[in-house]
């Protein structure tokens, strides 16, 4: 059975996308953490981040260094944090999030309710901003 991430790379569940390549993609968290939060994934679908190839790995992290890069420039915040877990979704992903502070990091804090309008702004904002890049 796919991934969720599966459906979304296939547009069988819809999503946010701010970036792509051709073995990445990258689309704001519905669950964010902060305005801005990501997610970057490789397009092939393997669990563990350590199991992708050598070139995937690379290539997923360099697309994650632009894609954040791009977040940073439209989204106030000190630093771009990233954090890999690969707990909650069989797919290798990558999270960047907008921080001020280390507490800004914490799953456990409550997540932001955003309508569906402020997340097709942040991610055109976000788009705009990796186009340009």
């Amino acid at each position: 059975m796919a991934s969720i991430f599966t459906k979304i790379i296939n547009k069988e569940i819809p999503s946010y996308k701010i970036a792509e390549s051709e073995n990445c993609y990258a689309f704001l968290d519905i669950n964010p953490l902060a305005k801005g939060h990501a997610l970057v994934i490789p397009k092939k679908e393997v669990d563990y981040i350590f199991d992708l190839d050598d070139e995937l790995y690379n290539q997923l992290f360099d697309f994650a260094k632009k894609v954040g890069l791009a977040i940073e420039s439209v989204i106030p915040c000190k630093r771009m944090g990233m954090i890999v877990f690969g707990l909650d979704v069989p797919h290798a992903h990558i999270h960047l999030i907008p921080i001020n502070k280390a507490a800004d990091m914490s799953f456990s804090s409550p997540k932001l309710k955003l309508e569906q309008e402020e997340f097709v702004e942040i991610a055109e904002k976000i788009k705009r901003a990796f186009d340009k890049s």
